[in-house]
């Protein structure tokens, strides 16, 4: 195995910038969950699916904490984060109130990449790995080529209040009727997992509603997708498996601790398996969104 973290210089270095942002809003949500507007422009302006901001949390902390972006207006100047209080820096993330300023560093990391022969875009986000998905929607929307379902799933109460879909979801089950308001609203039809027995959710995991949405298409209509996913390290392996089963591409986008954020500290590698062998990838500038397949490879398949 290779343990050589050195590659090319990324592109995508060139679009970082360092900025002084001011909360626009805060809001509060059940289970410890947050969604935070930042006036961030030059971020805003850059920002893509599937990259993330490193943020200062608090004067006093002084190591930054990455969060996915979730939605972005280059238009108007602001990005929205949405996270979960797990640690201190988060603790004191959620103090903070609108008017102040963070210092926030992005748009980082290499975006997800939806092909145009695959245009059924099945979007899977589990808990905080919902945001990448939704801003992935919304980039997705602007392309009437793009045909996106979005499978978002949660063992908390969702950060916002789901309501039964008007848009058809062809292959899900009856009764799987809840819906993000948000997507519904922009066309892109949604269903919502949980196993908290949530009203018009489905009873089970994101990739158990996914499997039944393929099996339910024809072998034509299966050529057509492509999956993109963002969730716990479980749940992307779980996705992985399915797209192996069905043969189908999948991206991922991983979460993982860091310090620097811009590839110097090697914090956050991890092993990905290509033609040429294992070698070790810095999550923040070689991903954050990663072939499924080279992340989570089969494990039988390797013996």
């Amino acid at each position: 195995m290779s343990s050589n973290t050195t590659s090319a210089p990324k592109a995508h270095r060139g679009s970082i910038a360092v900025e002084d942002a001011r909360i626009l809003e805060h809001q509060a949500h059940p289970g410890g969950q947050y969604i935070l507007r930042l006036h961030a422009p030059k971020c805003a302006a850059r920002a893509q699916p599937g990259q993330f901001v490193h943020l200062q949390c608090d004067p006093e902390l002084l190591m930054r904490r990455p969060f996915s972006i979730m939605r972005a207006s280059a238009a108007l100047g602001w990005i929205d984060i949405f996270y979960k209080v797990l640690g201190q820096g988060t603790r004191l993330l959620a103090r903070r109130a609108a008017g102040e300023i963070l210092s926030v560093m992005g748009s980082i990391g290499e975006p997800f990449k939806p092909r145009r022969e695959r245009p059924r875009a099945l979007l899977l986000g589990g808990g905080v790995g919902m945001p990448p998905m939704i801003f992935l929607a919304e980039y997705l929307r602007r392309d009437s080529d793009f045909v996106p379902l979005a499978v978002l799933g949660s063992e908390l109460p969702f950060p916002f209040k789901p309501r039964p879909s008007r848009l058809m979801a062809s292959g899900m089950p009856d009764g799987v009727i809840a819906a993000m308001p948000l997507l519904d609203d922009w066309g892109i039809p949604s269903r919502l997992t949980s196993q908290q027995g949530f009203a018009g959710c489905f009873d089970g995991l994101i990739t158990d509603l996914a499997t039944i949405w393929i099996e339910a298409l024809s072998a034509e209509e299966r050529a057509k997708v492509e999956l993109f996913a963002c969730g716990p390290p479980g749940m992307l392996k779980a996705v992985a498996t399915v797209a192996r089963e069905y043969r189908l591409p999948a991206q991922v986008s991983l979460e993982e601790y860091m310090a620097c954020a811009v590839g110097g500290c090697a914090g956050c590698t991890v092993e990905v398996q290509s033609y040429q062998g294992s070698a070790m990838k810095r999550v923040c500038v070689d991903g954050p969104v990663f072939d499924a397949q080279a992340v989570f490879p089969d494990s039988d398949a390797a013996v």
